[in-house]
């Protein structure tokens, strides 16, 4: 489709305008009620954020705009019968305190969870690391490189305090660290096990990479004896899920994580311009259905509670892209029992 015929059918004068008022949820057939209501119930799928405008007719009644559903929507969003977890990435960027965690807590019911990113300064190395450095061009961010103190303080106690029963996985998204050398993975692997070993027990802790060199037997050895999850994710840096899920087979974590990010080839910005107002599928992806689909069974399998976190950038709407991983899941047979 070009352009201009996009914005003819998705933007432009003719589109009802964005408002401020209270954010209703859209009316949902019996359908996909009873689609939701046979899934699995260990199995959460969820998008990454629930501020989209685009997602009228699909999570809202109405039009509104991303500040309003930024602050207004979760209670809505919460009432899709599909989505039973979402990412909170915000807090990537600045640690949330208790009493924000609390009120998303009051917008959501009982057997919601959250999926909460740490702060980035924590997998951000301030200084050489056994020979590491930074990947050209990469900015220079304040580092707390592995600091479970600040961890346990700023990420981990608000989170749990606020959220209560509602806290789903802390994940530790490390960006690429242009790893070289296996001695230098098994390096960085040895901190990030020492790491999670001083963080507070109980929570669930999952580890995302961007560097392909971190999957090996050490990480898989670390990641059973500290505890921690991989999050099974889609990065140009790093192999497919499946790909991944043969270095770390889901029965070595405690919680299946994964974050179904972007389609496969394109970058993010590419992915934005293409698929924006994100209220359709553009680029369908049965692979990534395939993937997540045999993930989630072999989980299943091994007594495992699953969280899919969906977004926009995967097939064009997250919100669609659940409702077609639901409808894979219940055709390859996982349906509650």
């Amino acid at each position: 489709m070009a352009t201009g015929e996009q914005w003819s059918l998705f933007g432009g004068s003719d589109e009802e305008p964005a408002v401020d008022g209270a954010v209703a949820p859209c009316a949902h057939d019996a359908a996909m009620a009873s689609l939701a209501d046979a899934l699995p119930t260990s199995i959460r799928l969820g998008t990454s954020s629930w501020s989209f405008p685009g997602w009228k007719g699909l999570v809202y009644a109405g039009r509104h705009t991303e500040s309003a559903l930024a602050r207004d929507g979760l209670r809505a969003y919460a009432q899709h019968p599909l989505l039973r977890t979402v990412g909170v990435d915000k807090t990537y960027y600045r640690p949330a305190p208790t009493e924000e965690f609390m009120r998303l807590a009051e917008q959501v019911p009982r057997d919601f969870r959250f999926l909460v990113k740490a702060h980035e300064s924590l997998m951000q190395p301030s200084q050489p690391l056994d020979g590491w450095r930074p990947a050209p061009g990469a900015p220079h961010r304040p580092s707390r490189w592995l600091d479970a103190a600040f961890a346990a303080d700023e990420i981990v106690a608000p989170c749990v305090g606020g959220l209560a029963e509602r806290c789903g996985p802390i994940l530790f998204q490390f960006s690429h660290l242009g790893v070289r050398t296996d001695h230098e993975a098994d390096h960085i692997i040895n901190e990030v096990g020492e790491f999670i070993t001083r963080l507070p027990p109980g929570p669930l802790y999952a580890i995302e990479w961007r560097d392909r060199r971190m999957l090996r037997p050490k990480y898989l050895a670390m990641l059973r004896s500290s505890g921690a999850s991989h999050c099974y994710s889609v990065h140009p840096s790093m192999p497919g899920p499946l790909a991944q899920a043969e270095v770390v087979p889901v029965d070595a974590n405690r919680v299946l994580c994964c974050r179904w990010m972007l389609h496969s080839g394109l970058g993010y910005e590419e992915a934005q311009e293409r698929y924006a107002p994100f209220d359709r599928i553009v680029d369908p992806d049965p692979t990534g259905l395939v993937a997540w689909v045999r993930l989630n069974r072999h989980a299943t399998s091994a007594g495992l509670a699953g969280f899919v976190i969906v977004n926009n950038k995967a097939e064009g709407s997250s919100p669609r892209s659940v409702e077609r991983l639901a409808r894979a899941l219940q055709d390859a047979g996982m349906t509650r029992t």
